[in-house]
Order: structure tokens, then sequence, then C-alpha cells
């Protein structure tokens, strides 16, 4: 199999596990079974550490795969990352599953606005202009819980708008703290010791009401860990094996899984709102990979022609 179709697949697998992951999050939230954020945060990353664990003995990377130089750079992307997680997992339990998954496309387009602001990358208009595009795609999807649209807000799925949008921004900021990072972090000491971090975080909230899960809730619950685990690691393969620019498009996929998740299994029908405003978000994301494809090529392009 040639590599970039293998890492299209990956990519692909990587958001199906993702997508029945937070499907599964929803089914035991407090609108569901009634386990709080806190206690999903906890399970979603204690159970995944085994699996991150077993990649890198498989992988014989054990002994220099967990090593790292900026422990505290992990402790603050950990603080953002599980205040994502939290803020997500939390507005599951409140929204429709798709209108969640499409409010989490903020993220990509936060980054490139908090790239400029934390790490002076230079941004263009093209890309504030679909950055604009996307966030006002962002704003069509939460009209109806914001009271733009016809009649009352629900305050509960106003909540939840506004947790969404809350977890991709902290998400976006996560992915800032990554970008630092990744120059003198290998992957999978990133990804281990956001586990670790997050399982720490997720315990300090024992004490603000855990429940006690039935067997098969608590299955459930190991189940978002082990699945965790094995989509992060689907993604960082998936990334070995073509350009960013042609594998991160098929993130969207998970736009058509939570549609059918929605009506499936929570008995939810995707409205023509939500649909347009994820358009949008989706459009906006793909013209800024799109973009920044063009421009990597251009630079690759004249590095060719000033060598000798």
């Amino acid at each position: 199999m040639d590599g970039p179709i293998r890492g299209i697949l990956l990519k692909c697998c990587s958001v199906t596990v993702f997508t029945v992951m937070a499907a599964i999050v929803k089914a035991t939230s407090d609108g569901g079974l009634g386990v709080p954020p806190g206690q999903q945060v906890f399970f979603r990353s204690f159970f995944a550490i085994p699996v991150i664990l077993m990649w890198l003995v498989w992988r014989g990377e054990l002994s220099v795969g967990l090593r790292t130089h900026r422990p505290m750079g992990h402790f603050y992307r950990g603080i953002a990352g599980s205040a994502a997680m939290g803020c997500n997992f939390w507005a599951l339990g409140l929204l429709a599953f798709p209108e969640a998954i499409a409010i989490g496309y903020a993220a990509p387009l936060l980054v490139v606005i908090f790239a400029a602001m934390f790490l002076g990358e230079n941004v263009r208009l093209f890309r504030l202009s679909m950055v604009a595009l996307g966030l006002t795609g962002v704003l069509v999807v939460l009209s109806p819980q914001l009271g733009l649209g016809a009649g009352a807000p629900d305050t509960a799925r106003t909540l939840g708008a506004v947790l969404a949008l809350s977890g991709a921004a902290c998400a976006a900021l996560a992915q800032v703290f990554i970008r630092k990072m990744v120059q003198e972090e290998r992957t999978s000491a990133i990804v281990f010791w956001f586990s670790v971090t997050a399982s720490v975080l997720g315990l300090l909230t024992l004490p603000f009401g855990w429940v006690m899960p039935d067997p098969q809730t608590g299955a459930l619950l190991v189940a978002t860990g082990l699945l965790g685990g094995i989509g992060q690691i689907f993604l960082t393969s998936s990334y070995r094996f073509g350009e960013a620019s042609l594998i991160a498009p098929f993130e969207y996929v998970s736009m058509l899984l939570s549609v059918a998740i929605g009506w499936f299994m929570f008995d939810e029908v995707a409205t023509p709102t939500m649909l347009g405003g994820a358009s949008l978000v989706i459009l906006a994301g793909m013209l800024i990979i799109w973009r920044e494809r063009q421009l990597g090529l251009e630079r690759d392009r004249q590095r060719k022609a000033m060598t000798p």
C-alpha cells in the first residue's frame, strides 16, 4: 500500500475511534448515565497510558520515548488539554452530538489567532479572512443556543454551547504549547505526559461528586481510555506516511460520523442551521490547509532555486 494512502486510512481510523469515544462519553455523561466530566477525564486519560506504553515497547522506543527536557511545558500543555477535555465532555452531555463536534472545529481556527499572539507567527490576510469565515460558521452553529434564532434559548444547551467553545479555545491553546515543545520533545513524550497530567487533574475532581459506576458503565469508561490511546496512536502514525496538508482534511470525516451516530444512538437530527454553519467552518479549514500547502511548495521551490 502506498504511503499516502496508508496515512489517509490511519487518519480515518483515528477519526472514527475518537468519534466513537466521544459518543461513549456522551452516553455516560450527566445527561446519560450520570458520570461527571472530571471522572470521565480521569478514565479517558488513565486507561490510555497502558496502550501508549505497549505501543512504545512494540516500537522499541520505551527507553527514549518518555524522556523530557521541558517538564513545565508538559505541565502547562496538560492543564490546557485537560481543561479542553473537561469542557468538551461536559458539553457533550448538554448538546446534540453533531452540534458539539461541529463547534469543536473552531479549535484549528483559534490556533491561527493564538499562534500570532503568543508565538509571533506572521498571519496574512488570506488566513485571517478564512478564520473570520470559519468563526462566522461557528456563530451560525451557536445561534440557536445563544438566542439569535427563533424561539427562546434553552439554558442547558446555552451552557453546552459556551462550554464547547471554551473547550475549543483551550484545545487551541494546548496546540500552541505543543508547537513550542515539538522541536525539543518526542511526540510519544508529549502524548504520554499529557495522559499522566490529565489523569492527575481528573483525579483531583474526586471530592466534587464522582459516582460509583455499575459494571456496564465502568466498562464504557475504561473503553474511553483504551479508545483514546488507540486513536492517538493511529493519529500519530498517520502523519508518518503523508504530508500534513494531505492528511489533515480527513479530520472532517467526523462530521459525517457524528450525524450518523447522533441519529442512530441518540435520536438526534442535525438541523439545517447546524449543517450550514459546520459547512462554513469546514470550508474555512480546508482553504487554510490548501493555502499552507501552496506556500510550502513555494518555499521549496525558492530553496531549490537558491541551492548551487
